[in-house]
């Protein structure tokens, strides 16, 4: 008899789209096909399921690994990818072409991208090298650390969210990178005025791509788009010392999409699937 151990995570995918031109088939695939196809699979166990669209690209946000369609937000009460729980009474629809429409493959039309993934979390493990990796992280239910905001209410005003997922490159001592994060990043943005809430987990695991094994997540709150440019990108780069085994000459200093993503987005979710989701009701 299998044992199903209560285990409360929460875990974000950042989707991208490669090109304008994609972005209709994916949402129609999203709203179509991948929500009841979701919730028909994990209702049972998860209790949160949402999309929260990004924001358009700030200046300067490609640098920072910027995931152009939305972030998709899951809370779990047991772990998926446990062998307990491999036998599905129904595939995943998950065509490649969803893998290309995001850039996470090659950009060719082909009838093998037609095809149906072998399975949802085989589609799922593709990118990396040339091309972005899938990001699908799970942390903690809550955040770990707090540094910054601790008593902000909804009253207080909408908030522009940063949130993004570092990796450490290859090769960097994970104690070395966490020390870089704690001693030059966490000082600066909780004293930046810019700044209203700054909150961060460390990923307990990553189901995505196996190039993509993030350390860490972190969110911060600024009043808008504006505030973030003065605190990331004109201020960092003075007052965050850059590491050796930077990626590149400016902060983050890691590689856009592979080593850093972000997504800016707001408070509230265009779709709570299970509260607002009624189907795929177009336009008349």
């Amino acid at each position: 008899m299998a044992d199903f151990k209560f285990e409360p995570m929460r875990s974000f995918i950042y989707v991208n789209v490669a090109k304008e031109d994609y972005r209709p088939n994916l949402q129609r695939w999203l709203y179509k096909t991948h929500v009841p196809d979701s919730i028909s699979q994990f209702e049972p166990y998860v209790t949160k399921y949402a999309f929260y669209p990004s924001y358009p690209c700030p200046p300067d946000g490609e640098r920072f690994g910027y995931a152009k369609m939305q972030l998709t937000e899951h809370y779990w009460l047991v772990d998926e990818h446990l062998p307990e729980m491999a036998n599905n009474i129904y595939n995943e629809f998950m065509p490649m072409d969803v893998l290309r429409w995001q850039g996470c493959i090659p950009d060719v039309d082909t009838s093998a991208v037609h095809q149906n993934a072998e399975t949802g979390d085989a589609g799922r493990a593709v990118g990396g090298g040339d091309f972005p990796p899938f990001i699908f992280a799970f942390v903690p239910i809550n955040w770990e650390e707090d540094f910054k905001g601790a008593g902000r209410t909804p009253e207080d005003g909408p908030n522009y969210r940063w949130q993004f997922m570092i990796q450490y490159p290859e090769g960097v001592d994970k104690e070395e990178g966490e020390r870089w994060f704690h001693e030059e990043v966490v000082p600066y943005f909780t004293k930046s005025v810019f700044v209203n809430r700054f909150v961060s987990s460390k990923i307990k695991v990553n189901y995505g791509a196996p190039t993509a094994q993030f350390d860490r997540l972190c969110e911060l709150w600024f009043e808008g788009p504006d505030e973030w440019y003065q605190a990331a990108v004109v201020l960092a780069d003075r007052m965050i010392k850059k590491p050796e085994w930077a990626q590149q000459e400016h902060f983050p200093f890691l590689r856009p999409q592979h080593n850093i993503a972000s997504v800016f987005t707001g408070d509230r979710a265009t779709s709570d699937n299970y509260t607002m989701y009624r189907g795929y009701i177009t336009m008349r």
